[in-house]
């Protein structure tokens, strides 16, 4: 069957698309509006330029094709992010702060989720060359602000930090394998996983993994990790930043999880996830990655935020918008011209009849017409189908 997707792929049909292009206009303007400037980087790349230091799980999700032109491996993006890291490093060559946002398709090899689309609308937001926990706070509230403009406000941004695990499982002297291992069993809190995944680590160190899955909540539980963790400089500062981000945001509805580390590959310090609607899943992410930089040359300071325009446009009513006006053939007669184009620039759509049209102009999307009476033309209800 011809009219078949691939699984996971859908179109997005006018009612929503609609819906989407005016969320994405009113997101993008707000992003303007504090000093954020669009970019547009390609559809596909070179696979190396995609994916250098942006860690294997954007590996597997990007999908592969060799260019006819180069022989070279190109990439389908899966990720905007490390494209806007290149322009800002490679392109751009700003020596101070650069706000960059952006807004685009993204293809996955398989779905995030079982109901989720293997193509992404992405947007987001990414400000380079500020380390300061001052920058996490902008982008904090600036995806907090997103979400209010979209009528999907956040419920909840938890709030965390990879510095801890990465200085935890440094330290318990893990192999790659093993590492990612306890990435996952932190990620799905599996306790007795856990457990036996770090049954040989020596103390400290076993006990501060074993606690990390239940430190989560408010900010009370920051105290608590500073009890339970090793006495580390790393950790300390790690949990300064986030006591900072406490102290600055504490009118949002902020939490921690202290074991929420996705993207954890080329996260490095602050990370956070933000909940909103009726979604069990997060509906952005975002965080600090001062190092992806690294392989375009200049590694620059950055954090940022991104989300899917589709899923979060999925989360509002269907608005209920005015109809189109059917008007009949302008021919010659230039007050009908006249006030078609005045109508148009009011905002209004005008639709004008066809010969020969024997479908509904109610399907068409008009609810009105414009009728000639007395002499002058004028809009009214639109009589039949």
């Amino acid at each position: 069957m011809r009219w078949v997707l691939p699984d996971h792929i859908q179109d997005v049909l006018p009612g929503e698309a609609d819906k989407i292009e005016r969320l994405r206009r009113r997101l993008l303007d707000a992003f303007r509006a504090h000093g954020y400037q669009l970019v547009l980087p390609p559809l596909l790349e070179y696979l190396d330029s995609l994916t250098t230091g942006a860690g294997q799980d954007l590996k597997l999700r990007t999908f592969k094709l060799i260019d006819q032109l180069s022989g070279r491996t190109m990439g389908v993006r899966a990720d905007m992010t490390p494209q806007v890291a290149r322009i800002d490093a490679h392109l751009l060559n700003r020596r101070g702060v650069s706000r960059l946002c952006y807004c685009g398709s993204v293809l996955h090899t398989l779905p995030s989720t079982l109901t989720a689309t293997r193509e992404p609308l992405q947007l987001g937001a990414e400000l380079y060359g500020h380390a300061g926990i001052d920058a996490d706070i902008e982008i904090v509230r600036l995806l907090a602000e997103v979400m209010r403009l979209a009528d999907v406000p956040a419920s909840r941004i938890d709030l965390g930090h990879v510095g801890l695990f990465r200085v935890l499982a440094a330290r318990a002297g893990l192999v790659p394998e093993r590492e990612e291992n306890l990435f996952d069993l932190l990620q799905a809190k599996d306790l007795p996983g856990l457990r036996e995944l770090v049954a040989d680590v020596a103390e400290p160190v076993r006990s501060a993994l074993l606690a990390l899955p239940g430190l989560y909540g408010g900010a009370e539980i920051l105290d608590e990790a500073r009890a339970r963790l090793p006495a580390d400089g790393e950790i300390r500062a790690a949990l300064d930043d986030l006591s900072q981000l406490a102290g600055a945001l504490g009118d949002l509805p902020i939490s921690f999880d202290l074991a929420d580390l996705r993207g954890y590959h080329y996260h490095t310090g602050v990370v956070f996830a933000a909940y909103g609607g009726s979604s069990p899943a997060a509906l952005a992410l975002g965080g600090r990655y001062d190092r992806i930089g690294d392989a375009f040359g200049r590694g620059r300071p950055a954090t940022g935020f991104s989300l899917d325009l589709r899923e979060l446009a999925m989360r509002l009513p269907n608005p209920v918008l005015p109809g189109a006006i059917l008007a009949p053939q302008v021919a010659a007669d230039d007050a009908l011209a006249a006030i078609i184009n005045q109508l148009r620039a009011q905002g209004e759509v005008v639709m004008t009849a066809l010969p020969g049209h024997d479908g509904s102009w109610n399907e068409a999307g008009c609810d009105r017409q414009l009728i000639r009476r007395d002499g002058r033309w004028t809009v009214e209800a639109l009589q039949g189908d």
